[in-house]
């Protein structure tokens, strides 16, 4: 009889790293449990951890290839489907130039370091341009700040939340999201402690979110005015004297001239445009100012809006001329123990652009919101052929009933994914890899994001079967065909073959500076250490974080500060007359712990529960609005933007801002072809079926999730 036994690991579902406590009998998993003595999480796991055994057990999971055809899908063999997928992509190349074929890459893969580390092979052996991941419908504002004041797009600092006293979040919601650009296991219990130790927690956000309920201070603002609140808060910051970049100013003296470039903002000018009054402005930089230690955090709702770079940029701008970056407390730089960031590309800034709209690529990437007209538009580089690796990028990117339509007249699509999805099901092949609990695991990137300096390394809880394949193999097998087709060099794959990502690791490992007993880490030692090592808090770094040569944190006013002028013609000079029309308001999303983008709604467990008696895929919308609409709760009210229109239950709640409306994100699972059968019952509606790819970030090209207005009628 088969005995049940223990595996410690990690999840992958969310940027917490939390360890996990995983009980099997043979290869069924029994439970899975928070690890109490992984000394990062502590233990901590939240309701998502459960349904890495849904996606292990899902009956509608896919484990071998797939090919379309007449009669349906056929199962093939691994070495013919990687053959016909490469000789598909090569014809295409043949026959319409290599930019014909495009790649999408979903967030699934930050969390797989077999991806990360081996999937560029790949993409470099396709010789295209067209690439696009959700980086453009995310955090891309980050990493452009970081590129330009740090020197790498990955050197972004982290709220040192455990050291700090007051911690002001604008446009973030870490108890349903785990943290997000800040790897932080435990959130309600740190936010607590904040408060615990004479501190503060202040939101600022239009809508009450669930961290807003336990917040010293929760202030309502317009959806896609935080740039103003920004230029206000350091405008008052000069303005009663409080600002105090001490060391910083050896290492940006531009900081000085900071004044000039926020004098025609004061809190009594942006006050009216953002719903909160100059008085609460100036009040929170005063007790910002005043307090032992602080750190400003944006998050989602400030990157996805109109002007999300630009006020991502200020939110950095203002930690700097409190004194409140690279000080404990405030946000502060990591220390990974695998430090990837001298090894991989810096961020290269408008090499070239989309072929159509001219929008800017970012490190090699364009932003996804181009991404259907480029599908569309004829023309020399029109994209002919897709490859999608773990995305579902026609429910979560811009005006999804375009790129839906786009992808069915694409000549060929090869999906990296095991599920037929919304996206996946117009693939040619499937090619599904194994779940993350048969890969070993090693976090190379969120150790990057994490507010405290750890490290662990996971073994796969079962060994895959033989019939199986990683990413990383179905990524290198690929790239190694596509570079024999091409005629180029295939000599190095032997030797990537037999290294594996885990070899890359372990170089990284042994090249740091952190040692354990004595001894350099290493794989091997890790695996001796199932539950990881605590390597300590946050230290100061500077000057070594800084990539630039010279040492100096780069503030780059010439790149950022003519944004300016955008948003004087925006609020001052010319602003758009939206409200103006009948039934409007200003659309923004939110997110819920039990979900995670689309592709945990074919779990049983995640979807079910329900909001006063309804589906988690309901439109927020304030009382006043309900009552001047004449609209009820659990109403179904129809949804209307300039790409689509929606149907969808009202929840009536005062917990969001009057004049705003909120859908959630990644909804919308009513296709034909799709093989999710959870996920359909309760299918709710996609939000992207109403965002306009043709709204972005000027600065970065970057999606307008947030602030879109919609009219809203009575169903």
């Amino acid at each position: 009889m088969t005995s049940e036994r223990k595996h410690y690991s990690t999840c992958t579902l969310c940027e917490a790293m939390c360890g996990i406590e995983v009980t099997t009998k043979g290869r069924e998993i029994v439970n899975i449990a928070g690890d109490k003595k992984n000394p990062f999480s502590e233990g901590h796991v939240c309701p998502k951890a459960m349904a890495l055994k849904d996606l292990y057990d899902d009956p509608d999971r896919i484990k071998k290839p797939l090919q379309k055809t007449a009669e349906g899908w056929v199962e093939l063999e691994w070495d013919d489907a990687f053959d016909k997928v490469a000789e598909s992509l090569f014809k295409v190349q043949q026959k319409y130039g290599v930019e014909s074929v495009g790649t999408y890459l979903g967030n699934p893969n930050a969390h797989n370091m077999g991806a990360i580390l081996f999937g560029p092979y790949f993409y470099r052996a396709l010789r295209s341009h067209n690439r696009y991941s959700a980086t453009s419908v995310d955090q891309l504002p980050h990493h452009i700040v970081s590129r330009m004041l740090f020197g790498h797009q990955s050197q972004i600092p982290i709220p040192d939340i455990d050291h700090t006293h007051y911690f002001m979040v604008i446009g973030g919601n870490p108890l349903a999201s785990n943290g997000s650009i800040m790897t932080v296991p435990h959130i309600k219990r740190r936010l607590k402690a904040v408060q615990k130790r004479g501190g503060k927690v202040v939101v600022i956000d239009p809508k009450k979110s669930e961290t807003a309920d336990i917040s010293s201070e929760h202030h309502f603002i317009k959806p896609g005015t935080d740039e103003l609140l920004l230029l206000a808060m350091i405008h008052t910051v000069f303005v009663k004297q409080l600002d105090k970049p001490g060391k910083l100013l050896d290492y940006a003296p531009e900081l000085a001239t900071l004044r000039d470039h926020v004098a025609n903002y004061p809190a009594s000018r942006v006050a009216t445009h953002t719903g909160m009054s100059a008085q609460q402005i100036e009040q929170l930089v005063e007790d910002f100012c005043a307090a032992e230690s602080a750190v400003c955090y944006g998050r989602m709702g400030a990157s996805v809006q109109a002007f999300g770079t630009l006020t991502q940029y200020l939110i950095m701008l203002f930690n700097m001329l409190t004194g409140n970056l690279d000080s404990q407390g405030g946000m502060m730089f990591t220390q990974p123990a695998a430090d990837l960031l001298p090894h991989s590309g810096r961020g290269s800034i408008g090499a070239y652009s989309t072929r159509v709209r001219k929008l800017p690529a970012f490190s090699g990437e364009f932003p996804v919101s181009a991404l259907a007209e480029e599908i569309l538009t004829e023309g020399e580089g029109q994209i002919k052929a897709m490859v999608v690796g773990a995305g579902n990028p026609v429910l979560t990117t811009p005006n999804g009933g375009q790129l839906d339509r786009a992808f069915e007249s694409l000549e060929f699509v090869v999906a990296i994914d095991f599920f037929i999805t919304e996206t996946t099901r117009h693939a040619d092949i499937i090619l599904p890899p194994v779940t993350s609990l048969e890969r070993d695991h090693y976090d190379i990137i969120f150790h990057n994001f994490a507010v405290r300096n750890s490290t662990k390394f996971s073994s796969p809880i079962f060994e895959p079967s033989p019939d199986s394949r990683t990413d990383w193999q179905i990524y290198l097998a690929l790239a190694e065909r596509m570079d024999a087709l091409n005629g180029a060099a295939t000599d190095k794959y032997k030797a990537l073959w037999a290294k594996e990502p885990t070899g890359v690791v372990d170089d990284l490992l042994r090249s740091g500076s952190y040692r354990h007993e004595g001894k350099p880490l290493s794989i091997d030692l890790l695996k001796n250490l199932p539950h990881g090592i605590d390597l300590g808090p946050l230290q100061t770094a500077l000057p070594e974080a800084i990539f630039h040569s010279n040492k100096r944190i780069d503030l780059a006013f010439d790149y950022f500060m003519p944004d300016i002028d955008r948003v004087e013609k925006a609020f001052f000079i010319t602003p758009q007359k939206t409200s103006q029309q009948p039934n409007t308001l200003q659309l923004i999303g939110r997110r819920h712990l039990k979900t995670n983008n689309s592709w945990l709604h074919n779990s049983q467990r995640m979807v079910k529960g329900t909001n006063q008696g309804m589906s988690r895929c309901t439109a927020q919308i304030h009382s006043q609005d309900a009552a001047r609409f004449g609209i009820d709760n659990k109403q179904l009210i129809k949804v209307r933007s300039r790409v689509g229109e929606i149907e969808i239950p009202a929840e009536v709640t005062d917990k969001i801002m009057p004049g705003v409306i909120s859908i959630p994100h990644g909804w919308g699972h009513n296709k034909k072809g799709m093989r999710w059968q959870v996920a359909e019952q309760h299918a709710g509606v996609s939000v992207n079926d109403l965002t306009d790819e043709m709204v972005v970030d000027e600065l970065s090209g970057n999606a307008v999730l947030n602030g879109v207005p919609v009219q809203v009628f009575p169903s």
